[in-house]
């Protein structure tokens, strides 16, 4: 059986992969009259005096909401509200494994971008935080800065900031192997979608200086009429040299190639073009821009992909659930870029130096170490 048919497999025997659970036992009358009514108006009244109170008299604290409207899941496209739950509830699932964050799974049935505002403004006070997901872009930027706006806890697309942050994470320690600088090298990114648009401009918050981001119409450039606005926003700062052309044009001479666009888009002469001891991160999924094999033998030295059965996997769980965690836990009413570069620095550094290699530039999920260093340096940039 593939991995495909074990989990729908899965997926059919379980009915779904979480559950509710009460933390409190109801065996008799008196603890009826304890967790519901009438002791409990006595917590109501006490909240209601005090809405901080919320925070240590009920589960507020702890809870995130994941939510989508299904227009952009994995690699599948607009699959709709409904196909997009067992994605939603398998975040949840991590967000429980890994952080002990109970999280919601919530689809909503509509594109509109003042319909999702407006609903899950109005749903933000029964949560700790507001998880977006799989929302398509450019729809997903406005979403996600509205919702900033309005709500008085963090809101993060973990498909723009996590994916940044992680990427951001594994590029840094890529670059101590290849024994070259951020600052320096040239980094090609593909796919100016809410992912790619993130790395961007995250990359640039690390301190990246030359980055030329392509998208299916080519190279971006300053002043083209057929940019989006947060394309328009990237051309402000990257491609400094205004080079026109496609992904082919693009490569050529660049020490970074980073991909989260489509399977299958780059070839081993544009990999062979690049730098010597390239770094190539062909992230989309399920199928990479290019395989790992293929770009090893093309001449990259570090290659990072999706892939979990593969080395270096660069995937948003290895920073989401330590990244809520220290959020709730501080009770910050936003996730600001400092909390995310540190978040990034502190999960590169559980990788120590004495073993960084081309193999591993990045933890895996299951080290007990990324919640941990990721949660505190989270909470420690709160604070500044």
């Amino acid at each position: 059986m593939d991995i495909m048919q074990e989990s729908l497999e899965l997926h059919r025997k379980l009915n779904g992969k979480i559950e509710i659970k009460n933390k409190v036992k109801l065996n008799d009358m008196h603890d009826m009259t304890l967790a519901y009514t009438p002791g409990v108006a006595k917590a109501c009244l006490t909240i209601k005096e005090n809405p901080e109170e919320v925070y240590q008299l009920t589960s507020k604290r702890n809870t995130v909401a994941v939510i989508s409207d299904g227009t952009a899941v994995l690699g599948l496209g607009d699959i709709g509200p409904l196909a997009a739950i067992p994605v939603m509830e398998g975040k949840c699932a991590l967000f429980k494994r890994f952080a002990n964050v109970d999280a919601i799974p919530i689809v909503l049935n509509t594109k509109d971008v003042d319909e999702l505002v407006e609903t899950i403004y109005r749903l933000s006070p029964s949560f700790g935080g507001i998880n977006l997901e799989d929302i398509s872009a450019p729809r997903c930027f406005e979403v996600e800065r509205r919702l900033k706006e309005l709500c008085d806890i963090p809101v993060f697309h973990d498909d723009q900031h996590g994916t940044a942050i992680v990427c951001g994470a594994a590029l840094l320690n890529a670059l101590k192997v290849v024994n070259k600088k951020l600052s320096q090298v040239h980094i090609v990114i593909n796919g100016a979608g809410s992912a790619g648009i993130a790395i961007t401009k995250f990359l640039k918050e690390l301190g990246a200086k030359h980055i030329t981001v392509c998208d299916r119409f080519g190279i971006i450039v300053k002043g083209d009429p057929q940019l989006n606005g947060a394309q328009a926003e990237i051309a402000q700062f990257t491609n400094r040299n205004k080079i026109k052309g496609n992904l082919i044009d693009a490569m050529k001479g660049a020490d970074v190639f980073i991909g989260v666009s489509a399977g299958n888009i780059v070839t081993e002469s544009m990999v062979s073009s690049m730098n010597q001891d390239a770094i190539v991160f062909p992230m989309a999924n399920p199928i990479p821009e290019i395989s790992r094999e293929l770009a090893l033998k093309a001449g990259a030295r570090v290659v990072g992909t999706g892939a979990s059965n593969l080395p270096n996997q660069i995937n948003n769980s290895l920073i989401f659930p330590g990244l809520f965690r220290g959020a709730l836990d501080s009770r910050v009413t936003q996730i600001t870029t400092r909390m995310e570069i540190a978040a990034c620095k502190a999960l590169a550094s559980i990788v120590k130096k004495t073993e960084l290699s081309e193999l591993y530039i990045i933890p895996s999920i299951f080290n007990p170490k990324v919640v941990k260093k990721v949660s505190k340096a989270v909470m420690n940039a709160s604070s500044q």
